[in-house]
This record gives structure tokens, C-alpha cells and sequence, in this order.
């Protein structure tokens, strides 16, 4: 018996064995062996047009890669379609093209994917990245300027949305996915009025609510923006695959060009930084207050503008298909109708007569493009950590930028304030840790700052950035500025922050935090804040600020 059941169990193999041998068997599979197999190479010959091709970043003198795919053939005499990929959290670059590329083997466009530094978002210096990165690929290869394509997913789609929304006229489509955002970008839902948006993400996403698309949809829809949804009944945060293939993202996109001359212009901004779409250009605005303008033309030579917060704008009119310089030009701001000769390009600034033609005159020391802050925007671009007689351990833990999550591209010099040099001041940011008894630095500049904190005052921490020359210097006195931070590395607390913040014992416990007015001066609620506890000193045209506003 055991012979027998023995012979019997090594049949069944020998059978299968034969049964595998059989032609008729395997016929049966070859189509789709095929189609797999054909599918495998495509997805080789695109990987082959896959490059990883680097830019000079001047933040801190690296260079920086990006993925880039270039079409099969690639012919340099012809301007190609550009999509812009920013890739999510705890990816590479290099990942985010692959991703795209497995679902469109042969896109016929070129494709970019930046590092960004890592996984930061894009704010700050990887939003620069980007940007530079779009400059070196224009340099590089022939792009179809009105044919730039934006999309990310996750914290890329978060990215997507803000330098989709706020530069809206360098792109052609936007389509964020999954789309990770921080708060305070709803304000700028409008500026899509005239950049098509697709949002896709998935029902069961247990990261990003799908609520938070549906909500943006919502916004867009309000505010006459052309926007769709899809979303992926039971897929969770993996959105992107469903979009590059079922969503057929790269279609979808195909289907538009920029529009550089759109009838209406609706845009709306807090910073210098971000102060044109299309044609029109803001001047002059309060750094950190939502400006707003729409203007739109109702026929030829015929333009009506309404305002909010903003006391200066120029209209770049040359190439309006309803622009002529052979007619007069009428323009209505604000109701107040104006009739002018016609130029390419005019100004109106708000005077106490209204609205009147002209630059807006802005007077020396107020705040202007490049000097306006907030905070963040000191550490947005090439700057130094500096310590005094103390204070190196600080210095030090602040330029560490990575963490060990996220090990980020980017490197910072930390210096003693003995050892800062006059190309230094010219060229950098300041980071001072200290107070001018402390740092050199610091008492170098005591009249530009509008704020000292007392040494004695060793359980407050006080930060804010001034202007100093063409650069910003930001002063960290007292406790560091990231005590008590529930982010870390301590350059994310920093992101957070206005133009000041003064804190006791930690950042759960903040006095007074803001914005500087346009003159760089502290406002009165906060004046008698800090001044109430004793620890800062306020010089006396803010203490005189707050005496006036105290009497009416």
C-alpha cells in the first residue's frame, strides 16, 4: 500500500509536467504574454529618454538635479509641451518620473520632475527650485511657452495648487492630486479663473480627506473657475495611479493652451513677491493683507477695474487683442471713469483725489518688492547663521535643515559674527543669535531694529526680520525661536511666523506675534504687549504709537 501511494503521488507531477509541454496549453496565453512583453520594452525605451540633469542653485552655490524625460527623436527646432511634475513626500524625482511614465510609456512631451530638496513642500527655497528648474530646462531645450503644464500629488499636489494660484499665467492647466494644503490658500481660490484645474483623489484616502478636493472644487466653482473632479470610489492616497492611466491626465491636458490675453483679469495677492498675472501688476499693496483686483475689458479700449487693499497697479496692454494705441483708452476704476491717451502700458496709483494716473510714489524705508517680509522670507534664499560670544550651539541646530526622515539638499554656513565678511553682508541673509551685548552683529545694527529684548530676560524669545541695506536680517534673542515647536527641524517653526514674535517659556505661550506696518514699524496692540511685560525694549516712535492710539 505504501508502494502504491507512493507511484501515485509522483504521477501528479509528471502529468503536470506534460500538461505544461502541450502546445495547445500554452497557446492560450501567448496573446497576453505578448502584450506584457510588448508593454516591458515601451516601458525600457521610455526609461532610456529619462535623463537626471542638474541646475546651479544660487541659495548655496549646489547644484541641484531634476528628472527630465525628453521625446523619442527629440528634434531641437521644435517647441515641445512641458509638464511639470512635483513629486510627494518620501519620493525622489526620479520616482515621480517613473510613475507617470509606466502609465505613458511615450508621452510625445517632456516631462520634469524637480527634487526640490527633499521632502520640504514647495514654500521658500523649493519653491525657488522650481522655478529655476523651469528656467534651465528653456535654456536647455525649445519649450512650447504656451503649453507648461502643472501637476503634483500629495504634498506635490498641495505644491501644485499654491504656484499654480499664485503665478497663475506660467501655466496652462493645473491638476493637483490628492492635493496635501496648508491653510490661508482659499483667498487665492479666484486667481484660477483663467488656468483650467483637474483634482482627482481617492474616496478612502486616510491622509488627505477627499473632502478637501471636493471642498477646492467648490471654491472654484464659486469663483467662475473651470474646474472638475474625479474621484476613485475605495481607492485610498494612491490617487496618481488612477490619474495617469484610467484619468487620462496627459489627455486632458493636451486639450489646452495658455491664454497670455484673457478678457478679465481676477487676482488677488498678500506679497510684492507674487504681483502680476497676465496683464495686470500691482504696485503697491500692504505685505501680509489680501490685495485684490479684477479687471476685465467690456470691448475695444474699454476697461473696468475694481479694487481691494491696493493703492497702486499697471495694465500691460501691448498685444490685447482688444487693445489699440490709434483710439483713446477708457478706463473705469472703482466707478471713477477716466479717459486717456493710449499707451501700452499705464499706471494708477490712489491719491487723496481718488485714482489718478501714475506710478505710486513709495517713499524710502516702506516696505517694497524684495524687502517685505515675513520672516520665512529671510531663510527663502541665500543666508548665514551667525552666533556672538554665545549662542554657536543655536546657530548650529538651526542650519540643520534635515531631519532623519527627510535628509534635504541644501547646506547653510554657520559663522561667528567675527568671521562674517563685508562680501557676506552684501550677499546674504543674516541669522543673528544673540543681543548687542552678545553680538557684534547685532550692535552693529541697533538703529535699524525696532525691537531689543532685555538681557535679563532669560525666560522670553524674541525673533523678528528688518531690513538692512538690500537684505534681510532676522535677530533671535533669548530662548531660540523653536522652544516648544511641534515641528522640527526648527527652520518649519520659522515658516510659520509673521515679521515678529515674542514668546515666555515657549511657543505655547506667545505675547505678541505679526506684521511690522509698511514703514516697518510695531503695531500699537503689540507695542503695549511687550512693553506690559517688561522684557523689550521698544524704541520710542512705537511707544508714541501706541500713546496715540491709546487716546482715541
Amino acid at each position: 500500500m505504501a508502494s502504491q501511494k507512493t507511484g501515485t503521488d509522483e504521477s501528479v507531477p509528471r502529468r503536470r509536467l506534460w500538461r505544461c509541454l502541450d502546445i495547445s496549453v500554452w497557446t492560450r496565453f501567448l496573446p497576453a504574454a505578448a502584450s506584457l512583453f510588448l508593454s516591458f520594452l515601451s516601458c525600457l525605451a521610455a526609461f532610456a529618454e529619462q535623463q537626471v540633469v542638474t541646475f546651479h542653485s544660487d541659495v548655496d552655490s549646489s547644484d541641484q538635479p531634476y528628472a527630465v524625460y525628453l521625446p523619442k527623436d527629440l528634434d531641437r527646432t521644435h517647441a515641445y509641451p512641458l509638464i511639470v511634475d512635483l513629486h510627494m513626500e518620501d519620493i525622489t524625482h526620479v520616482q515621480a518620473l517613473r510613475q507617470i511614465l509606466q502609465h505613458n510609456p511615450d508621452p510625445g512631451m517632456i516631462i520634469a520632475c524637480p527634487l526640490a530638496r527633499g521632502s520640504m513642500g514647495y514654500r521658500g527655497i523649493a519653491e525657488k527650485d522650481v522655478y529655476d528648474m523651469l528656467a534651465d530646462i528653456k535654456r536647455r531645450w525649445l519649450v512650447d511657452e504656451d503649453r507648461v503644464y502643472l501637476t503634483g500629488a500629495s504634498s506635490g499636489g498641495g505644491g501644485s495648487l499654491w504656484l499654480g494660484l499664485t503665478r497663475p499665467d506660467v501655466w496652462a492647466a493645473l491638476s493637483p492630486i490628492c492635493a496635501e494644503t496648508s491653510s490661508g490658500m482659499e483667498v487665492l481660490a479666484g486667481n484660477a479663473l483663467d488656468l483650467p484645474v483637474l483634482l482627482f483623489h481617492g474616496e478612502q484616502d486616510p491622509i488627505v480627506p477627499a473632502a478637501s478636493s471636493r471642498q477646492w472644487q467648490k471654491r472654484f466653482l464659486q469663483q467662475d473657475v473651470r474646474a472638475e473632479y474625479i474621484e476613485y470610489p475605495l481607492l485610498r492616497h494612491n490617487a496618481w495611479d488612477k490619474a495617469y492611466r484610467d484619468g487620462g491626465l496627459l489627455d486632458w491636458f493636451a486639450q489646452f493652451k495658455r491664454e497670455r490675453f484673457p478678457d478679465r483679469v481676477r487676482f488677488t495677492t498678500r506679497a510684492y513677491k507674487y504681483d502680476r498675472a497676465y496683464w495686470v501688476q500691482f504696485d503697491r499693496l500692504t505685505p501680509g493683507t489680501p490685495a485684490v483686483i479684477d479687471a476685465r475689458f467690456v470691448h475695444s479700449n474699454r476697461v473696468e477695474v475694481t479694487t481691494k487693499e491696493l493703492d497702486g497697479f499697471t495694465l500691460h496692454l501691448a498685444g490685447h487683442p482688444k487693445f489699440s494705441v490709434k483710439a483713446p483708452l477708457e478706463v473705469a476704476i472703482d466707478g471713477r471713469a477716466l479717459r486717456l491717451k493710449a499707451r501700452d502700458t499705464i499706471s494708477f496709483f490712489r491719491s487723496a483725489r481718488g485714482w489718478t494716473p501714475g506710478r505710486p510714489p513709495i517713499p524710502a524705508g516702506e516696505k517694497r518688492p524684495g524687502l517685505e517680509g515675513p520672516i520665512g522670507e529671510a531663510i527663502a534664499s541665500r543666508h548665514i547663521y551667525v552666533y556672538g560670544t554665545t549662542g554657536e550651539s543655536a546657530a548650529r541646530q538651526a542650519a540643520e535643515w534635515s531631519s532623519p526622515r527627510a535628509r534635504l539638499a541644501v547646506s547653510f554656513e554657520v559663522k561667528a559674527d567675527k568671521d562674517v565678511t563685508d562680501d557676506d553682508l552684501a550677499g546674504s541673509n543674516l541669522i543673528l543669535f544673540g543681543n548687542r551685548v552678545t553680538n557684534a552683529l547685532i550692535a552693529r545694527f541697533a538703529k535699524n531694529l525696532p525691537l531689543a529684548l532685555s538681557p535679563s530676560a532669560a525666560d522670553y524669545g524674541l525673533v523678528f526680520v528688518v531690513p538692512v541695506g538690500n537684505r534681510y536680517v532676522v535677530v533671535n534673542s533669548g530662548l531660540p525661536w523653536w522652544t516648544g515647536a511641534d515641528l522640527s527641524p526648527p527652520f518649519r517653526a520659522l515658516e510659520r511666523f509673521g515679521d515678529y514674535l515674542l514668546f515666555k517659556g515657549s511657543l505655547r505661550h506667545v505675547v505678541a506675534e505679526g506684521r511690522f506696518d509698511r514703514n516697518w514699524k510695531l503695531p500699537p496692540e503689540s507695542a503695549q504687549k511687550m512693553i506690559e511685560t517688561g522684557a523689550v525694549e521698544v524704541p520710542s516712535c512705537c511707544q508714541k504709537n501706541f500713546a496715540d492710539s491709546a487716546t482715541r
